[in-house]
């Protein structure tokens, strides 16, 4: 547990608004990212003070206001007309397995399963109640992809039906060894993908058939996200189906077998083109409760307008999620602090926001702190869908998020840059700083798809994430250990601010951002998706 006593509270507040605009020996025009600021800031955001920063808890609560006050005191302008914040609605949703009733019958009776155990189920549509007497429907993938020639509903009416689904992509063969981008997964590949086409086709309900090679974790990691906890899912807009849920792969071979299938036959058959939807001799019947309620959160949003007359009407925008997992549990250490996870980020965008208002650029730059990362990047998704500048006029999306804690290295990590013109931009920026671009590596787990950046992706903006190179400069062994072991810490209790920290490689990251963020802000031109891409077609209509 990170501590602060209330008088090291007042401290760290008072250096880190004192520190707001810092003192520089260089008057010129040279924005240095300074540490001063954005260590005062890391230690604040990830004090206990701030609770983990949990959405719908008060922590998150003082932090908006801190990141707010903070935006002020930089002399920032408002990023919401005469606002610094743009409300998220949000609702909280907790299945209520006890008084639920659901089961799934096959051969003509239920299952003997359990929730949590062998399967999890909770609203989509944040209901409290459902009722359900739906036919299952195994659907392979359930992918629809026209870029690939794919479509494993073949145009069956799935209206009501509870959709069996499997997760990941179709796998590359030896005459495809780069369908569905080979070892990489795609979006399709994503559970939140499935969930939304699942919606598309009018269906009931989902559930997802869980393998630890195809999710790239583990069951636990299902059930401590669905079980006994709150999740949270945007409160307007387009929803999800009335249920969604997964089940182990134990839970649904013992389905299928009930229902007169083989399991391993049915995904062997999904792994091609002409597979056809197969109705299951099963049902899922019985009511489903939860708890529900609305919240408000905010996004943060500042700007530093252009100098440009023309061009000050496009922008160039920083994102980094401001929320953790707050508190969690009832004994011992109950605080989710985040340092790392993303205090990081957002106290480098402090900095950052410093030296942009201190030499601005011919382009607008907006500094965005978004709500609910955590909880599925919904505050970018709800920022997405109601942008507070035009999507058309936004040149890029540059997202922080987990910042180097370790020291400063060789190179940067820029993966999805090379889908667009952003490119070769990041490279011109790392070679200036003396650095390289890493060396790019299959993205098995989806990385390009579980980051802020992609709710601009999706509506065509150029974005992705920014990360940590791994050619460490000081100690390069004992460096690489200690960035392996923060995985232990990761979203646990015991990932804190250490005053100990060498945050060079931190400093390092955020001005590399600024600096590849300002060559896109005083560009000749708004920069493009790459020919071709699947993100390319939104912003070139």
């Amino acid at each position: 547990m990170h501590k602060m006593t209330p008088s090291s509270a007042a401290s760290a507040l008072a250096m880190s608004l004192a520190l707001a605009f810092p003192v520089h020996a260089d008057a010129g025009k040279t924005a240095v990212v300074q540490e001063a600021p954005l260590r005062a800031h890391l230690s604040f955001l990830a004090s206990d003070l701030l609770e983990g920063r949990g959405t719908g808890q008060r922590g998150g609560d003082l932090t908006v206001a801190y990141l707010e006050t903070q935006a002020m005191a930089l002399g920032l302008k408002p990023g919401n007309g005469d606002s610094f914040r743009q409300s998220v609605k949000i609702a909280g949703v907790k299945t209520q397995p006890a008084e639920s009733t659901l089961k799934l019958e096959a051969g003509g009776k239920a299952l003997d399963i359990a929730f949590g155990k062998d399967w999890v189920f909770a609203p989509g549509d944040a209901t409290a109640a459902h009722s359900f007497n739906a036919d299952l429907v195994f659907v392979g993938y359930g992918i629809t992809a026209p870029d690939e020639q794919w479509n494993d509903f073949k145009g069956m009416d799935l209206k009501g039906k509870v959709l069996v689904m499997m997760v990941n992509d179709p796998q590359p063969t030896a005459e495809q060894p780069n369908r569905f981008n080979g070892k990489g997964l795609t979006y399709y590949g994503r559970w939140t993908y499935k969930f939304e086409e699942a919606k598309r086709q009018g269906a009931a309900g989902v559930l997802l058939i869980h393998t630890t090679p195809t999710a790239s974790y583990g069951w636990s990691v299902i059930q401590n996200s669905w079980s006994g906890v709150e999740r949270f899912q945007l409160a307007a807009g387009t929803l999800g189906t009335p249920l969604q849920g997964w089940m182990t792969e134990d839970t649904a071979r013992a389905l299928f077998k009930a229902a007169g299938q083989d399991l391993d036959a049915l995904r062997a058959a999904a792994e091609k083109k002409d597979f056809k939807p197969v109705p299951l001799a099963a049902r899922l019947n019985g009511e489903m409760k939860a708890a529900v309620r609305n919240i408000e959160q905010f996004n943060v949003a500042a700007v530093v307008p252009g100098t440009d007359p023309k061009l000050k009407d496009e922008v160039v925008i920083y994102s980094a999620h401001w929320d953790h997992l707050g508190k969690q549990g009832d004994g011992g250490d109950t605080i989710f602090n985040g340092a790392v996870v993303n205090a990081s980020g957002s106290a480098a965008l402090l900095a950052m926001a410093a030296e942009a208002k201190r030499v601005p650029a011919k382009r607008s730059q907006m500094f965005l702190w978004v709500a609910a990362e955590e909880q599925g990047l919904l505050g970018s998704a709800a920022y997405a869908a109601s942008p507070l500048w035009p999507m058309a006029k936004t040149a890029a999306n540059l997202n922080l998020d987990s910042l180097n804690f370790v020291g400063a290295t060789r190179d940067i990590g820029t993966e999805g840059s090379e889908r667009t013109e952003l490119g070769k931009l990041a490279e011109t920026a790392a070679k200036a700083m003396g650095m390289r671009i890493a060396a790019a590596e299959p993205d098995l787990a989806g990385g390009y798809f579980r980051s802020d950046h992609f709710n601009f992706a999706k509506h065509g903006v150029p974005a992705f994430s920014i990360e940590s190179g791994r050619d460490y400069i000081k100690d390069p062994v004992a460096a690489q250990a200690k960035a392996q072991a923060y995985g232990k810490r990761y979203h646990q209790a015991s990932d804190e601010y250490d005053p100990g920290w060498d945050l060079s490689g931190m400093v390092q990251t955020a001005q590399y951002t600024l600096n590849l963020g300002r060559l896109i802000a005083n560009g000749a031109k708004l920069p493009e998706w790459k020919a071709g891409d699947a993100f390319a077609v939104p912003r070139n209509k």
